[in-house]
C-alpha cells in the first residue's frame, strides 16, 4: 500500500497533480529545482512536506513520482535520489522510451520497480484530475500505482511493458503536432482566399477534417490571439524528436514525421518561450512563395 509520495516537478502540470494527492490524503514530500515554485506549492498545501532535494523527498517515501521536462533529467534525479529496495519510480514525464527501458533495468538491479505513466490532456485536465494516463510496466507494479493514478486522471490505459507508455505518448504527440500544423495551414489558406477563419473552423468541426486542434485550439487559442493552451512550443518539438528517435530505433521510415519534426524544431528556435499554438504565427510569418 502506498502512503508517502515524493513528488518532484511542480510546474504547470505537476503542481495541480501533486495538490490532488495531498487532498486525497497521501503524505506528499515535495521538491522542485525552483525554490519559488516549491514555496508556492507548500503555501497552497500546508500538509505537504517541503524538501530541499529529490534525495531528501525520497527518504522514507513509498514512491518517487517525477513530472520533469525530459528523460535525461528523470534519470539524473532517480539515480541521485538513492532509492532503496522496495521503492518505486513512477515517471509521469514525457520521456524517451528507450531510455526508460534502460533506467528500469538499472533500478531493478537495486530492487526498485518502475512504471512509466505519461499523461495527456494538458493543464486544464491536470487541474480537474481528468487526465488520460498512459501506463507501462509490469501488471503488479501498475496495480500498486493505481490508487495514486486514480486521483490524477479519469482514464488509465495500461499499454504493456515498461517504456510502452512513453512510446504511446510520443506517438500521440506526433499526431497532435501534425494535426495542429495542418489545421493552421488550412486556416491561412482560407484567410488568403477570403474565407472567415471562424466559419472555416466550424466547417472543419462538422466535417471529416475535425481533430483535437480544430475542436480545442483554433478558436480558443489561435483565433482569439491568446496562444495560451499551457503547453510550450519547445516541449512539442522535444516530443516530436522523441517520436522520430523511436521510429529510427525500430527501423520504421517516417518521411512525414521527419518533415514535421524539422518544422517544429525550427519554430521553437525562431519563437522561443511561446505556447505551441503559436505554430500558427510561425507559419504565418514564413516567406510567401513568388
Amino acid at each position: 500500500m502506498i502512503d508517502s509520495v515524493a513528488f518532484v516537478g511542480l510546474g504547470m502540470m505537476g503542481r495541480p497533480m501533486a495538490g490532488h494527492l495531498v487532498r486525497a490524503g497521501f503524505r506528499v514530500r515535495a521538491a522542485d529545482a525552483s525554490a519559488a515554485m516549491l514555496d508556492a506549492f507548500c503555501k497552497e498545501h500546508p500538509a505537504a512536506v517541503r524538501c530541499a532535494s529529490a534525495a531528501e523527498a525520497a527518504k522514507g517515501a513509498d514512491v518517487l513520482l517525477t513530472m520533469l521536462p525530459n528523460g535525461a533529467i528523470v534519470r539524473e534525479v532517480a539515480l541521485g535520489a538513492g532509492l532503496q529496495k522496495g521503492q518505486m519510480l513512477l515517471d509521469m514525464s514525457t520521456s524517451a522510451p528507450m531510455g526508460t527501458r534502460q533506467l528500469g533495468e538499472d533500478l531493478a538491479e537495486q530492487g526498485v520497480s518502475m512504471v512509466d505513466a505519461p499523461v495527456s490532456g494538458g493543464v486544464a485536465k491536470a487541474r480537474n484530475a481528468t487526465l488520460a494516463i498512459i501506463a507501462g510496466g509490469l501488471p503488479e507494479h501498475l496495480e500498486r500505482a493505481r490508487p495514486m493514478l486514480e486521483k490524477l486522471g479519469a482514464t488509465i490505459i495500461p499499454t504493456g511493458p515498461l517504456g510502452s507508455g512513453h512510446a504511446m505518448k510520443a506517438l500521440n504527440n506526433y499526431l497532435s503536432a501534425v494535426g495542429l500544423a495542418a489545421a493552421a495551414e488550412a486556416l491561412l489558406v482560407a484567410r488568403a482566399f477570403g474565407l472567415d477563419p471562424a466559419v472555416m473552423t466550424d466547417v472543419l468541426n462538422a466535417s471529416t477534417g475535425r481533430n483535437n486542434a480544430t475542436e480545442n485550439k483554433l478558436k480558443q487559442h489561435v483565433l482569439s490571439g491568446t496562444f495560451a493552451s499551457g503547453f510550450a512550443m519547445d516541449l512539442m518539438a522535444k516530443d516530436l524528436a522523441i517520436a522520430m528517435d523511436l521510429a529510427k530505433a525500430v527501423k520504421v521510415p517516417t518521411p512525414l514525421g521527419e518533415v514535421c519534426a524539422a518544422m517544429w524544431s525550427d519554430a521553437s528556435k525562431k519563437l522561443p518561450g511561446v505556447d505551441h499554438t503559436a505554430i500558427f504565427k510561425y507559419l504565418d510569418q514564413m516567406k510567401k512563395p513568388g
